[in-house]
């Protein structure tokens, strides 16, 4: 069966009456910002959506993504290929205030004047927040092995001489 592009709109509220479930492709082109903040993308996201009425009658998007992008190894600062695979659950908000009453399990996606969540902006969140704080290639593919990497204490600066302690000799009159 032949992807197809998920639409970059979509009006949660109707999708999940009819119980839609999208499963296609965001093409490597528009996933700007995910190429921003890692080495590249390597390859199209895969996505499949899913919107639903849970049991307290709330909306939800729920859905899972998949893609591949280049990081660049904080140890050795070669860049390697890192799998992203993410899974997770919105339900549509139309502003701050409703927020607090969602579940804990549950996301909010704010939706516009319109009606609709931004897709893209959406699974590129996800996906940015879900990339490792500390990119790192596993030790074994590293090309720094923990016999070059250095630990200990820090050297602490050279001790200067307070500027203000010229006003302890100061005395009042």
């Amino acid at each position: 069966m032949q992807k197809v592009k998920v639409p970059l709109t979509v009006d949660p509220f109707k999708s999940a009456q009819k119980r839609l479930d999208y499963d296609g492709i965001i093409a490597v082109k528009q996933l700007e910002r995910l190429a921003e903040v890692t080495g590249g993308v390597i390859s199209d996201a895969d996505v499949k959506l899913s919107f639903d009425i849970d049991a307290q009658g709330l909306k939800i998007v729920s859905g899972n993504v998949k893609v591949d992008v280049n990081l660049e190894c904080q140890r050795c600062w070669k860049v390697y290929p890192h799998h992203c695979d993410i899974e997770f659950i919105y339900s549509p908000v139309f502003n701050e205030d409703q927020v607090d009453n969602l579940p804990d399990a549950y996301e909010p996606a704010l939706v516009d004047e319109n009606g609709e969540i931004n897709l893209l902006q959406l699974i590129e969140d996800e996906l940015i927040v879900a990339l490792p704080q500390v990119a790192m290639h596993e030790e074994a593919d590293c090309e720094i092995d923990s016999d070059g990497m250095v630990f200990g204490e820090i050297p602490l600066a050279d001790e200067r001489p307070n500027p203000f302690a010229v006003l302890k000799n100061l005395k009042q009159k």
